[in-house]
């Protein structure tokens, strides 16, 4: 979630959720009410009772009949109400659609009566009165942008912009949704931050949980998950109707339909939900947003929708292994110390998507967070603010990269390896590249060094006609140069092209049991039972629009396959 949520929601509407208190912070109707009470318990309390806390799983939800209910966060040396919900009104976010830890603590502010309804009888009141559910889903959206926007009930990241992790532990929050608020010693007292939160230059970047006091120095994003309760736990006993592997537009779209539909849904994510599409500052050609949408508030909405109908999203569970010689299909995680731990499902919708390529330079990859990215979001436009940059790339995600970027840095350098745009990237993002005076298309060039010691201080190109070599002090490089599918990890249990990319329909050899003996579905892979869509299938159209409609279709075939094993169950 981004305040991006706001605008898509009401682009007429200010960016501030707080201002709309009337959605934020609703009031029911007296008939809801009554309506509601079937749902819960009704319950009187005294003043100082604690309902919930932070780091709590699984909490209730409250309704209130009268007295108050105050919210309040843990910051280092005291409490800070953010609000209080009175009559009428309800507590509650996000993570009430989820197993997560919750951002923030509430108690009785007022000696009070209130409705208390366990989480399996909320989700039962969102289903059965759809009204109350779009009043309630509509306010939790709104909560959690308000927590983000106005850093509340979050963490404070202690970093430095020369810093790579410390861009790589803030990107991991921001694009999970999670609220924090960044102290950048570069450019402040670096001692009085140190001592103010009595750190070592060693802990550095720091992220600092004010609910006890923790120190986390440096940590990777699992242990960082883990502190923060984002890891959920998942019972490898269990089959799910539906394994879905990727949380990029196609497969948030699979697990949004396949638990709507009622299948036992679980999406398996090994960083955050959105994939290349979370990239992007703004898509402008996707049906529906005719002023755009960033890919993280695309992707924000969409995982909503998946919790909304039940799915389980595993973050972050990468996935290493896949076993398709036994039913249920076993899919292998890894975890911070790659312990073994399993997944089983009747079915498997791949959606692993695919990578920017990396520079073919020797130091390639030495300067990752550290001036080389692959991501153009407000997060990274921040970092170059006011100096130049380069995107590589001529495709539409470059297209967007570059504009967005040219209302941040001083001056974008858009290098491509062809003559022209023209068959790469989308008519209306070509036009305004052209018309843009802080935008310099380079034709036939590429980047061929890298120079820096701790964060990139100087960037060579030639032009591939000329052979002309020309060396630029820029700091910041935004690589976005075709794709590589994330494959490696299945075991050769599928059939994949020449480039990795999984095959599927009649493209796919039929490696149907004799008691199944049938052309693969469309998007049905060589083995039966396992899908895949989006952009790690062979062939697919490299869109939002198409991987979307990919992740929906594919759950008409899991349906069937499903049925085929009622049928016909394997041996």
């Amino acid at each position: 979630m981004s305040t991006t949520e706001i605008n898509a929601i009401n682009p007429l509407q200010t960016t501030d959720p707080y201002a709309r208190e009337h959605q934020i912070f609703p009031t029911l109707t007296p008939e809801q009410i009554e309506r509601a009470k079937v749902f819960g318990t009704v319950e009187d309390l005294p003043m100082g009772t604690v309902l919930f806390e932070r780091g709590q799983r699984t909490v209730d939800f409250f309704i209130v009949l009268s007295g108050t209910i105050e919210i309040y966060e843990h910051q280092r040396d005291s409490l800070n109400i953010i609000t209080t919900h009175r009559t009428q009104q309800f507590t509650g976010e996000l993570d009430l659609f989820n197993n997560r830890q919750i951002l923030v603590s509430g108690r009785m502010g007022e000696d009070g009566s209130i409705i208390r309804m366990a989480r399996a009888e909320f989700r039962k009141l969102i289903t059965a009165e759809p009204d109350i559910g779009e009043i309630i889903m509509r306010a939790f959206i709104l909560r959690r942008v308000a927590f983000i926007s106005h850093e509340q009930g979050g963490v404070t990241l202690v970093t430095n912009q020369q810093s790579a992790d410390g861009v790589r532990i803030e990107r991991f929050l921001r694009r999970n949704g999670y609220p924090l608020n960044v102290m950048d010693c570069s450019d402040r007292d670096r001692t009085e931050i140190l001592q103010r939160y009595d750190l070592t230059e060693a802990q550095l970047p720091a992220v600092l949980i004010h609910l006890g006091n923790t120190v986390l120095a440096n940590p990777s994003n699992y242990e960082l998950a883990s502190s923060l309760g984002l890891v959920e736990e998942i019972d490898d006993q269990q089959t799910y109707d539906v394994a879905i592997v990727g949380a990029g537009p196609a497969g948030l779209s699979a697990a949004v339909y396949a638990a709507s539909e009622g299948l036992n849904t679980i999406l398996l994510e090994g960083e955050a939900p959105g994939g290349q599409a979370s990239t992007s500052s703004k898509i402008e050609n996707y049906l529906g947003f005719p002023t755009g949408i960033s890919g993280q508030a695309l992707a924000g909405r969409a995982q909503t929708q998946a919790m909304k109908f039940g799915a389980t999203i595993a973050l972050p569970r990468k996935v290493v292994g896949l076993d398709c010689g036994q039913h249920p299909f076993r899919l292998q995680l890894c975890d911070q110390d790659c312990a073994a731990k399993t997944v089983q499902a009747s079915t498997v919708i791949i959606a692993s998507g695919a990578t920017y390529r990396t520079l073919q330079v020797e130091n390639g990859r030495d300067f990752d967070n550290a001036g080389v990215y692959y991501a153009a979001t407000a997060m990274e436009g921040n970092l170059c603010k006011n100096e130049e940059a380069i995107v590589v790339g001529g495709g539409n995600s470059a297209g967007q990269a570059a504009v967005f970027l040219s209302s941040q840095a001083r001056h974008v350098h858009l290098l491509i390896r062809r003559d022209s745009l023209t068959e790469t990237m989308s008519d209306y993002l070509i036009g305004r590249i052209l018309s843009s005076d802080r935008i310099t298309l380079h034709a036939n060039t590429e980047i061929v060094e890298l120079h820096g010691k701790h964060h990139l201080e100087q960037v060579a190109w030639k032009n591939l006609k000329t052979g002309q070599v020309e060396t630029n002090p820029i700091r910041h490089v935004f690589l976005m140069i075709g794709a590589t599918p994330n494959t490696s990890w299945l075991n050769d249990c599928l059939t994949t092209d020449d480039r990795g990319f999984i095959k599927t329909g009649l493209d796919a050899p039929n490696n149907a049991t004799e008691q199944r003996q049938r052309q693969p579905m469309m998007l049905e892979t060589s083995q039966p039972g396992i899908f895949a869509v989006g952009d790690v299938r062979s062939g697919s159209v490299k869109r939002v629009a198409s991987g979307v409609g990919e992740g929906a279709m594919s759950v008409s075939h899991v349906h069937s396959f499903l049925a085929e094993l009622v049928t016909k169950p394997p041996r």
